[in-house]
């Protein structure tokens, strides 16, 4: 998708950041200390303008974006976070995000925990975006209320590889940034209610019900879960993915972006092969670890791989994929079953029967999975919509329904 530059950055916009940093300080130290201060998880550590746009600016970026614009009430003004957060092995890191408040509207302001989808280039995550990884922080932000939108571990300014489809410490980086994000918002003057509004898009559809079930269980005592509506999300790798790649639903393009992009990853964390050779055909199996270092674009990468998950992987290995085991099957289990679970509040699943990246398979399974546990969750098809005109369709229509479930 071609990249627009709509991001201003104002001077004066920068001074007020620089005072409120300078406050923050005293008035984080006012409160209570939270046991989370200890270990240091969510403290702010910078705080950078990246964004100041009016009202018909945002209306304009986004309906250039073939998104509907009629909720866009506000303008907004973007800030790059940088927090301290976890390492998958739970070893202290920093990361970045970006936080979005709108430009008039109440003082004190709801939050939307926005998750992002798959990226591959640290330039494409909302901290530095120039235009898909903003389209839903400025959505939800010019309808009027503040829209924390983390860029993961590994991509915007944050150190290390991106741990791809790592639920674990997708979640910990999404709810640090909450947190910091709580600390900004206060020390800008717009100090947030702490009802928080969960959506996400592909793999941040699968990261915003993970971390809904965390903000669910009492993670963080600030923030109260208020509803739940992602876009379609890869909730079942083992039941609907998997099989979909395998089948043919899902695109070749895209299964061979997708498989390579999560098997280098999780080998970092699961042993799911000793060599690369193990799993890769050659010359890929030469190369491809190299082609997920934050800094290849996804066009770059599609071009250096061949035009079929059965021509990627070896034969014993695309074999595996049927029938996984040992740490293969490990990296699966571990991001499967975020739908598993009672949440209070209402969910609405969002996906399309014309997706060819993330079937609407995945969002038919979540919807079972929480059918399971007493909950109805709807599944809003979006019909021919390809994988991103799902969230193109769904975005507004989410808007409004957080809209008519505001207190």
């Amino acid at each position: 998708m071609r990249r627009r530059r709509v991001r201003q950055s104002l001077a004066a916009a920068t001074a007020v950041v620089l005072a409120a940093l300078a406050a923050a300080p005293a008035v984080a130290a006012s409160e209570p200390r939270p046991a989370r201060q200890s270990t240091g998880r969510g403290a702010l550590l910078g705080v950078t303008p990246v964004a100041d746009l009016s009202r018909a600016e945002v209306a304009a970026f986004l309906k250039g974006a073939d998104i509907d614009p009629a909720t866009v009430r506000h303008g907004v003004r973007g800030y790059r976070l940088t927090y301290r957060t976890l390492t998958p092995r739970g070893e202290p890191t920093t990361a970045t995000g970006l936080l979005v408040l709108p430009k008039g509207g109440e003082r004190r302001l709801d939050l939307v925990a926005d998750t992002h989808g798959t990226m591959v280039h640290r330039d494409y995550a909302p901290s530095v975006a120039e235009d898909f990884g903003l389209y839903a922080p400025y959505l939800h932000a010019a309808a009027g209320r503040a829209v924390a939108a983390p860029d993961y571990l590994g991509l915007g300014k944050g150190p290390g590889l991106h741990p791809y489809m790592d639920t674990a410490s997708s979640v910990s980086a999404s709810l640090d940034m909450l947190r910091a994000s709580r600390t900004a918002a206060r020390a800008l003057g717009r100090p947030l209610t702490g009802d928080v509004y969960g959506t996400g898009f592909s793999q941040g559809g699968q990261v915003a019900m993970a971390l809904g079930r965390e903000l669910a269980r009492g993670a963080d005592r600030h923030f109260r879960l208020r509803a739940l509506a992602p876009v379609a999300g890869p909730y079942d790798l083992q039941g609907a993915e998997i099989p979909a790649l395998l089948d043919g639903r899902v695109n070749d393009i895209s299964g061979v972006f997708y498989m390579s992009y999560f098997l280098t990853a999780q080998n970092r964390l699961h042993p799911v092969y000793d060599n690369p050779a193990e799993a890769f055909r050659q010359p890929y199996a030469g190369y491809v670890e190299e082609l997920f270092d934050t800094r290849h674009t996804e066009e770059d990468i599609v071009t250096k791989l061949p035009g079929s998950v059965k021509e990627l992987l070896t034969d014993g290995f695309y074999e595996r994929l049927r029938h996984p085991d040992g740490g293969l099957l490990a990296a699966l289990e571990a991001q499967d079953g975020t739908c598993d679970w009672k949440p209070d509040v209402p969910v609405r699943l969002h996906g399309a029967a014309g997706d060819t990246d993330v079937p609407i398979a995945n969002s038919i399974s979540c919807a079972a999975d929480l059918a399971r546990n007493g909950v109805t969750a709807p599944v809003v098809d979006h019909g021919k919509a390809d994988h991103n005109g799902s969230f193109k369709l769904a975005g507004p229509q989410i808007v409004r329904w957080f809209d008519t479930l505001a207190p």
